[in-house]
């Protein structure tokens, strides 16, 4: 099966039904898309797939072909970071970071389709996207930021 990551293409031997998680994991050792919870409802595994968020633990591999996917590797185009994880970084959010490249990545798809989305709209993109430490007010403040530097 052929799979377009991070705009590379990587012909990967596995069952339909395998979840793209264990693949890009396993297989090809991108390891910033990370295993919560296993049923979808964390959102630590998320990725983008045609630029919608979504999540890896529950997608089969089998019908991604043709698709375009990116997870946090690919999510900034250069060498430097993409404004998401340069806010992040300034407003130190994670404690324990587990969670921090599936908010990232749920963090882009908003800003992707909405540059400057009020402080209910983030909240509201980001629900579902669990955060054990609790870091949310920073989450929110780094978005806000990213936007700013992106408009």
């Amino acid at each position: 099966m052929k799979l377009n990551i991070n705009g590379q293409s990587y012909q990967v031997d596995v069952s339909d039904q395998m979840p793209v998680l264990w693949v890009l994991r396993d297989l090809l050792e991108m390891n910033g898309t990370k295993y919560g919870c296993g049923i979808g409802q964390c959102g630590a595994c998320t990725i983008h797939v045609d630029g919608q968020p979504s999540r890896a633990c529950l997608l089969p591999v089998g019908d991604l072909a043709g698709k375009e996917i990116t997870t946090i590797e690919g999510l900034s185009k250069a060498a430097s970071l993409h404004p998401l994880q340069k806010a992040w970084i300034q407003i130190d959010v994670p404690q324990c970071g587990y969670c921090q490249s599936g908010q990232i990545m749920q963090a882009a798809a908003l800003l992707a389709e909405n540059a400057q989305p009020s402080p209910a709209e983030i909240d509201k993109h980001m629900n579902g996207n669990l955060c054990r430490c609790g870091t949310y007010l920073r989450i929110r403040k780094a978005i806000q930021a990213a936007a700013q530097d992106l408009s």
